[in-house]
């Protein structure tokens, strides 16, 4: 007779697409099979957890009632959340060790200034989002399972929906905007598929130089954008398969944790593990911290 899993076990989740795991394939194989397969631990940067910080602010301002939330209410809620971050992700404290009370300071000032461009781009009295920090997830007929978390959602009486995303960063150049619509389009299409409606909008708010960028899918580039994401899912099977997630050279290598056991600078990466049975790709809280 088969034994009960033990209620408290977690169940197994479905291989899934999201976002930035896609990205990272796109970028570098290798860096998707270290990041997903091998699970292997990178150290954020200060603007990371930077930009973690703001994007919680940013959460926790919209749970005030309409008229309480100005940037007064924006800033008190910035060394709580801050408090609350630190305690909760002893990881991220390597970045902080041996941090100075005056450097301290300042880092939450580069966060307020950016709480502070937040204000000169949108007002959020008037804003009524259906959600902030939404966890999405469906199925294409394919069978691509895809997740991924939105920033804010908001939907007009009439049903219009914008998907709106903070980036903590500058306004990108021609490449850069590619790759933030690129995961833009993700949303769209978990979205599409979930309520039967394209969104009317995708905009993104950059508050490193206050600065935005709006963008309008249709249906047709939606569902080109699906084969797409099929063409990469299909890709990442693949090297799953063979074990061959080969690295790719670029100037990001520079950022990349990883780097010293990446065969194109020299170094060995660990043993291939094998394709897990189930995968979770959805988004970390790093994932959401530009």
């Amino acid at each position: 007779m088969s034994q009960s899993a033990p209620a408290d076990a977690e169940p197994r989740r479905q291989p899934a697409l999201s976002p930035s795991r896609a990205s990272d394939f796109k970028q570098c194989p290798l860096l998707y099979r270290l990041r997903v397969i091998d699970k292997l631990p990178e150290s954020p940067s200060r603007a990371q957890v930077r930009g973690i910080l703001v994007h919680t602010v940013l959460e926790r301002l919209y749970a005030h009632p309409p008229e309480e939330r100005d940037p007064a209410a924006a800033s008190a809620l910035l060394e709580p959340a801050w408090t609350e971050l630190y305690a909760e992700h002893p990881e991220w404290q390597e970045a902080f060790d041996g941090d100075d009370t005056p450097a301290r300071s300042e880092w939450l000032a580069s966060a307020q200034r950016l709480l502070d461009a937040y204000f000169q781009l949108e007002d959020p009295s008037t804003l009524r989002p259906e959600a902030c920090e939404l966890y999405l997830e469906t199925e294409l007929s394919s069978g691509l399972r895809l997740r991924g978390y939105v920033d804010r959602l908001d939907v007009a009486p009439a049903g219009d929906i914008r998907v709106v995303d903070y980036k903590t960063g500058s306004a990108p150049r021609e490449v850069g905007e590619a790759k933030a619509l690129f995961q833009m389009k993700f949303y769209a299409v978990v979205l599409w598929r979930l309520r039967g409606v394209v969104p009317r909008q995708l905009k993104l708010l950059y508050l490193a130089d206050a600065q935005q960028l709006t963008y309008a899918p249709d249906e047709a580039e939606l569902r080109k954008f699906e084969r797409t994401l099929d063409a990469i899912w299909q890709a990442i099977l693949r090297a799953g398969e063979s074990g061959d997630f080969r690295p790719n050279p670029s100037k990001l290598c520079g950022w990349c944790d990883h780097k010293p056991i990446c065969p194109a600078y020299g170094g060995s990466p660990p043993e291939y593990p094998g394709w897990p049975s189930s995968l979770g790709a959805a988004e970390t809280v790093l994932d959401r911290s530009d």
